[in-house]
Order: structure tokens, then sequence, then C-alpha cells
């Protein structure tokens, strides 16, 4: 099966998904079995129903029908910067990437701080075939000075507070945000780095940093930043979640806490997960991210660390930019690419040779689900089907076409990736493909 370059379509009459395997690890099944959908509905799941002239069949042999993916962190720019994506968009490239949830992150302009604007995104993406579920600021404009109005965002809608790019100085009020969250059992997310140590570093501190001279952030401004963080975290309680870890001087910190029994997550990108900053020696400024992509050691680090669970999750950092951000010289180039397209196929690769499978869905599903409190649809009869289906074994090159983003800020294309999310369906839509 292949995705054609078009808008998604609504689901009308039956879907016969034919032959595949069934995983949903919220409810423990994991069985071959047939799905029959009806105007978006679970209608049927056995083995061996039978064809019939008005059902659109989609064969899955050798594939695996699995819920949606949730993002833990993706910038769909609006309202502000509708230039780079917008809630139209950013949904589309994520429901062909296989996400039917995302957790959009705050810093657009105006800043979601207020219910208002929480309940803005909320309902700007009510006819699109993802859900969007906001995270808010943790201070008011995002300028570290006074908290926003974290009760009335959870109530509109927020799962989650953070001033996402921009590090909370402040040590008071990240102890007063953590004590805040409890009442609301959402997380904290602070941006781990320590701006004074990042020092305008461009890249990882290190021997490549020397060989293109280019200033260099070093690893320490990420661990000494989560260490305060988590030591705070643990003196008054609160559930903190650590975004885009990139060094294994983090990641002992991480498992420190966690033996202590602190209640801590931590997630992993993509791009951190599977790239070094070998990919810079081209000046490549797609690759310039925040934190940035560090060293061999640190990459394997973080392998490591995804399969017994220090991290807990994958996340895109899906931040698009305008060609006129990024083609610039190193210095002033924006930070950030796209990855909600090619995140499965690229942490796929990777993983298949030292996780199965299941495993790997566990990281794009109910390990973010648990994070947030968000359950989404189960494969379940009666139930809006909210559904992936995946070829594991699909190799295939990443190029322009397969990114519906706005944007196409991304190192990855004419990247060899494998595994591929064929058919997204979700809120009675379902991913343009190729039926048999």
């Amino acid at each position: 099966m292949s995705l054609k370059k078009a808008e998604y379509s609504k689901i009308k009459g039956f879907v016969l998904l034919k032959d595949g395997t069934i995983y949903d690890p919220f409810i423990r099944i994991n069985k071959r079995s047939d799905i029959l959908i009806k105007d978006g509905i679970i209608n049927q799941i056995k083995n061996n129903i039978p064809n019939k002239s008005n059902y659109k069949i989609i064969n899955c042999k050798d594939e695996v029908i699995t819920n949606g993916f949730i993002d833990l962190h993706s910038h769909f720019r609006e309202p502000g910067f509708e230039i780079k994506e917008t809630i139209r968009t950013g949904s589309s490239a994520a429901f062909y990437g296989g996400y039917t949830r995302i957790c959009t992150m705050p810093n657009t302009k105006p800043v979601i701080d207020t219910p208002e604007l929480v309940q803005y995104l909320i309902n700007q993406s009510k006819s699109l075939p993802v859900y969007i579920h906001p995270i808010g600021a943790i201070t008011k404009g995002q300028d570290g000075k006074e908290l926003a109005e974290i009760g009335g965002m959870v109530e509109s809608g927020a799962v989650g507070i953070s001033d996402d790019g921009i590090p909370l100085k402040n040590s008071y009020l990240l102890r007063m945000a953590l004590e805040y969250s409890k009442k609301f059992n959402i997380p904290v997310i602070n941006h781990a780095e320590d701006i004074y140590l990042v020092n305008e570093g461009l890249m990882n501190e290190g021997i490549n940093s020397l060989k293109l001279g280019l200033p260099g952030n070093p690893d320490i401004a990420e661990s000494s930043m989560i260490f305060r963080d988590l030591s705070i975290a643990d003196y008054v309680g609160g559930k903190l979640h650590i975004p885009h870890v990139s060094s294994y001087k983090s990641l002992r910190i991480i498992n420190q806490f966690k033996k202590m029994g602190l209640k801590v997550t931590a997630e992993v990108t993509p791009h951190h997960l599977c790239l070094t900053d070998d990919i810079l020696f081209d000046f490549n400024t797609n690759a310039k991210v925040a934190p940035p992509i560090r060293t061999k050691k640190d990459r394997d680090a973080l392998m490591k660390a995804v399969q017994v669970g220090i991290i807990d999750c994958i996340a895109t950092d899906h931040a698009p930019h305008s060609i006129e951000d990024k083609e610039k010289d190193f210095k002033n180039a924006s930070c950030g690419m796209i990855g909600l397209e090619s995140a499965f196929g690229l942490v796929h690769k990777k993983l298949s040779n030292k996780m199965n499978l299941e495993s790997i869905i566990n990281l794009f599903t109910i390990k973010p689900s648990n994070i947030i409190n968000i359950t989404p649809n189960l494969i379940q009869i009666g139930n809006l089907a909210e559904l992936n289906i995946i070829n594991p074994n699909y190799e295939w090159t990443f190029n322009k076409k397969h990114i519906f983003s706005k944007s196409k800020n991304t190192p990855i294309i004419g990247k060899k990736l494998k595994g591929k999310v064929s058919v997204t369906i979700n809120k009675g839509f379902i991913s343009n493909c190729k039926t048999s």
C-alpha cells in the first residue's frame, strides 16, 4: 500500500481491514483478525469476515493494526506563525505519519497562556483528522516572571504546562509550578538547558565543533539543569517530564532519580536517538536543533536507555520553519526540524534489531498516553476507529513527496527508512491509500 499526495477523506460506508495482526497494548490484544468499520465506527472484530461488494477492502496481510500514535511535543505555530505551519497543515503531517493525537507547545503569538487560547486550539481541530491536546505555558507570556492561569487552562483542556524552548531560570517558580500542578496531575515540562552554560553554543561541544569552528554547547548545560529540576521535584513532589533528552550524562541523572522512586518521565526525539553530530559536517542548518544532536556515545546511550526504560517515550519536537529561517549562516539559522512524517520509519529502522515491534509501538502509543493521562479510542467494537496499519518490513527512502507539513526543514530527506504507516484512520477520516 502507498499513500497518495492528496487530502484525507471521510469514511462513508464499510471498510474491511483484512488479515492483519491486531496489537492494542491498552487492552493487551495481540492476535490475527479482521476489522470491519462502518462510517468510522468499529462494527466487527473477528476472523474471516466475508467480503461484500459494497466494502472497501484493505489487505493487511503481514501488517499490524494498532492504535494511533501520540506525540507529546509538536509545534503547529498557529496562532501567529502560520507561514511556517497551521493547525490544518500540521494535522495533515501528523495524520500521514500515523499520529492521531498531538500535544502542541505554547510558543505561538500570542503565547498559549489562557483558557480561551487553549479552547481556541481545540476548537480549530474539531474538523481535522487528529485530536489536539494543548500544552499551556508555565508563565504568562513565557516571560518567566509570573505563573499563568494553570487551573483554567487545564479546565479548558490543557494536558501539561511548559515554557517550551525558554528554560525556567527562576527555581522558585519551578517549585510553585510543580506544587500547583499536583492538584491536576499534569506534567511540568521544562526545557532542560542552562542558558549560561549554553553560552551561544551552536552545536554539541566536542571534537566536531572544533573541526567545524563552531561554538559548542556542552552536554552539562542539559544535565546540570535536569539535576536542578529533579532535585526540586524530589523536594516538593509533582510530576516532572523531561523533554528531548540528548546526552548520556543526563541519562545517568534521570536513572538515579528514577531509582529513588521520583515521579519523573523522559522523552527522546527521533533525531537525537538516531543521528550524530557528524551530520553537521556540511553545515546543514536543517540539523541545527536545541538541544543539539550529540556524539555516537550519546546516541548509543539513548538507544540503550529506551530499551531499559530510562527513556519513556518518543516525541518528535516537530518544529517547522520557513526557508528564510533556515537558509542563513549557521549562527543565525533557527533551531528545529520537522519530524512527524518520518518519525516511525527512522526510529523503527534504528531499534528493530534491538527491540520487538510491539515494544517500539509502545513508545508511540501507550507510553506517551500514560504521561498525559489521555486514553485513545481502543480497538473494541462500538468505538470510533483510531487506528494505524503498519508495514514493519517496508523499506523506503524519505523524500519531499512524503512531507505534508507546510515546511520542509529536515536533514532526513534522502535517508533510507524501514517500517511505514500505510494507513491511518481517525475521527471518521482515512488517509488516502491504495486498496486491494
